[in-house]
């Protein structure tokens, strides 16, 4: 369980701030050699369907998401925190700013691809969840989550 949640300023990504945001996403093992990160901040900034979020504490970028939708359900990637500052409440924190992002465009369902992590963060931030299993390889398994109430299956 985290501890109440410190003071986290979220903002959209700056241009001054993608450096650092690739080394947080390298410290928390999130980066894969075929996928350069300074890429995919490029690519979710083209449009209006995706950002990338950050949350500063202390003038440092300690917490990211990256959201996004495609007019129909929304999804999340690159939620990161700093390892030396897990535990305080700057996942979830992200998780809602994600969520209100979403919602601020109509969007009430999202996917987050299943780890054992996420499977642990989902229960944690008591989502309404449904596993679903993949139809081809290709594809991750991923949760289905209802942001908020009401929304139907």
């Amino acid at each position: 369980m985290s501890a109440p949640t410190e003071a986290l300023a979220i903002a959209l990504i700056a241009d001054a701030d993608i450096a650092s945001v690739a080394a947080l996403w390298q410290r928390c093992d999130l980066t894969r050699p075929w996928n350069d990160p300074s890429g995919d901040i490029a690519f979710a900034r083209r449009g209006p369907n995706s950002a990338v979020l950050v949350g500063r504490h202390a003038d440092a970028i300690v917490a990211t998401v990256m959201v996004g939708h495609d007019g129909h359900r929304g999804w999340f990637y690159y939620l990161a925190v700093d390892p030396a500052l897990q535990g305080r409440g700057f996942g979830r924190t992200m998780t809602q700013a994600a969520e209100a992002w979403l919602v601020g465009r109509g969007i009430a369902k999202a996917h987050l691809r299943h780890s054992p992590f996420f499977h642990t963060f989902v229960q944690l931030l008591s989502y309404r969840a449904r596993f679903h299993q993949p139809v081809w390889r290709l594809y991750f398994p991923c949760i289905f989550v209802d942001i908020y109430k009401g929304v139907p299956q």
